[in-house]
């Protein structure tokens, strides 16, 4: 939904809040989509109710369902030191604590010694870090909360900066401490307020108008951009985020045109203003490589012209950073979908980046506007402008990342050869074969956590249950012990896939020589290689240790997990029930399974 992108009319969306989330669940029925449906506990120190409503139609559009527990004004710490029954009751999935400047109990003032204010520091930290950990313990959940925004006065001007006594040194101080808690405790983000109030104008976010009237502690207008970044954060915890950018060439990564202009009069590198603009640009986007991002090309070229271009030394950008090469004459839109087939992702994980907005609108109508097939396409104006749209759109957010997001281009290019060489084997068996795969399926492990849960966020297409983890959930599965829990993964002459497949389940209460499998999913990167198959051996081996007799998995059908549909019927599983939606269950005993494994060495065996 266009005006649910950055730059967006905020006095529009706090006017048409309820006609613009009827037309969000239109568009999710209309699809066909299943959403992803999770609690938020909203725990204010000020007014929070717009607040909520607002983020409920960011978190829509970004195919999560929400639904909110929002606390009593300014019992953010009671509900959770005292456990409120009807927060207890709700079991939240995210708490989120909306507390700001206005909340900090006392500032220093010129007459308190320096060991006082440091008491009082300690003090402010220790009523958050307490009431985190309760929280930990009592909901293991996510926790996303505020940093402060900076005082809208200074009482000792400048030196309030950096003088102990100071309310701007204070909220730094107290802001690095929370920085610190984050850095050392998983599933614990800080919504940056700080940042977003700066961007916004400090003046006008914490006009006291608002907040003595309304108890609101920041100003009305500014809701949307508050509720947007959030969402941003919510939506990257549940594996929401864009995966690749496919971008244009002409006037984008550089000035002019280079079929008409010719190479060495485009606009790039250091001798113009202009050109610094796009090598900014492009250097922006090679930081966004480094993250992970799939870089693709899509632009009306010759491909001898654009690969000309990006081969001009003071390019940023190199042809070999970019995974798929689309310079020809073809709609912009048919690229694209050839480039989310080589790459195996969806159109919705792909930011389209281009100046020229016919090119942008062809691209708009040509993609699926639907939740969950459309493709995510900014409005590019002024080069100057590039990056902040982009970045501030928080496609990328980042909540976490791994060695395998570091690694991601690397992997994909590994694809690329992979499917070269496959193209010299007539036999598919001996193609596998050529690979020398090996797999390492273990019970979880702390060091995998992360990329766990991260798989179960991200992962739609071999994905039988669609059952999203946070990282807290992976925790508390690994350590009980009726659960059997498997990672994989896979390597092979190429290279490291990393961890790439996910299964885990438990025994049934009613009967403990049947087992459940709760959810099992693949990267995308590895299909057709046959990893399933270790995975099953590797479950069905483990439970047989544990006097299992029949093992039970369910398909839930959704827009993009059609391709495992009959999945289990592969095992011999047989199907047991299918209601009108789809959602099937299979059954299998485990006696008498054979290993179905061929191709890969599984844990140096």
């Amino acid at each position: 939904m266009l005006y649910l992108n950055y730059p967006f009319d905020n006095a529009f969306i706090l006017k048409k809040r309820k006609a613009i989330k009827k037309e969000l669940l239109k568009e999710i029925d209309v699809s066909g989509t299943r959403p992803l449906c999770k609690r938020i506990a909203v725990l204010g120190g000020s007014t929070t109710r717009d607040i909520i409503e607002i983020l409920d139609l960011f978190l829509l559009n970004y195919g999560i369902k929400a639904e909110f527990y929002e606390s009593e004004y300014e019992q953010y710490w009671n509900d959770i030191m005292f456990d409120n029954p009807k927060l207890v009751e709700f079991k939240p999935d995210i708490i989120f604590v909306h507390t700001t400047g206005r909340n900090i109990k006392r500032f220093p003032t010129v007459k308190d010694s320096p060991e006082s204010i440091e008491t009082m520091l300690s003090e402010q930290f220790g009523h958050f870090e307490a009431m985190w950990q309760k929280a930990f313990g009592t909901y293991k959940c996510t926790i996303i909360q505020n940093n402060f925004e900076k005082p809208f006065f200074r009482l000792l001007g400048n030196r309030d900066a950096w003088d102990v006594h100071g309310r701007l040194n204070f909220v730094t101080c107290l802001n690095q401490k929370f920085y610190e808690y984050a850095q050392s405790h998983e599933n614990f983000y800080i919504n940056d307020v700080d940042y977003m109030s700066s961007c916004y104008g400090l003046q006008k976010w914490s006009d006291p108008f608002y907040w003595h009237m309304y108890k609101y502690a920041l100003c009305m207008d500014s809701i949307p951009e508050f509720a947007f970044n959030l969402a941003n954060v919510v939506k990257s915890i549940y594996g929401r985020n864009c995966k690749a950018v496919v971008c244009d060439l002409d006037n984008t990564l550089w000035g002019g045109t280079v079929g008409d202009d010719g190479v060495e009069n485009i606009e790039i590198g250091q001798e113009t203003s202009v050109g610094q603009l796009y090598s900014e640009f492009q250097n922006y986007l090679k930081s966004l490589k480094d993250l992970g991002v799939l870089l693709s090309i899509d632009s009306k070229n010759d491909e001898e012209n654009a690969l000309a271009g990006l081969n001009r030394p003071d390019s940023v950008l190199k042809p070999d950073d970019f995974i798929v090469v689309k310079a020809n004459w073809n709609p912009k839109d048919r690229n694209i979908l050839e480039t989310a087939e080589v790459l195996n992702i969806g159109t919705d994980s792909m930011v389209f980046i281009d100046d020229n907005p016919a090119e942008r609108e062809i691209v708009r109508s040509g993609i699926s506007g639907t939740i969950g097939s459309r493709i995510s396409v900014p409005e590019m104006s002024e080069p100057e402008h590039y990056i902040t749209v982009i970045d501030r759109n928080g496609y990328f957010e980042v909540t976490g990342f791994s060695c395998d997001d570091l690694s991601r281009n690397e992997m994909y290019k590994a694809n690329v050869d992979r499917a070269k060489q496959q193209a010299d084997f007539a036999d598919y068996g001996q193609y596998l074969l050529s690979l020398e795969m090996k797999a390492e399926i273990k019970p979880f492990v702390p060091m995998y956590m992360s990329r766990i849960a991260q798989l179960t966020n991200k992962s739609n297409q071999f994905n039988l249950t669609t059952l999203r983890c946070t990282q807290s959930d992976i925790e508390r599965i690994a350590a009980d012990g009726n659960y059997v829990t498997l990672y994989g993964k896979l390597e092979d002459k190429f290279g490291d896939n990393g961890v790439v497949s996910v299964v885990f389940g438990h025994r049934d209460e009613s009967d403990e020589t049947l087992f459940c499998i709760d959810l099992w999913l693949m990267s995308c990167r590895v299909l057709k290689r046959d990893m399933e198959h270790a995975m099953m051996d590797c479950l069905v081996a483990e439970c047989r240790t544990r006097g299992v007799a029949k093992i039970r998995g369910c398909y839930y059908p959704t827009a993009k997990n059609r391709m495992v549909k009959d999945f289990y019927a592969q095992f011999g599983f047989e199907k047991t029930s299918e209601d009108s939606a789809g959602n099937a269950t299979w059954k299998r005993s485990v006696a008498n399974y054979e290993k179905m494994n061929k191709y890969i060495l599984v844990n140096g065996a």
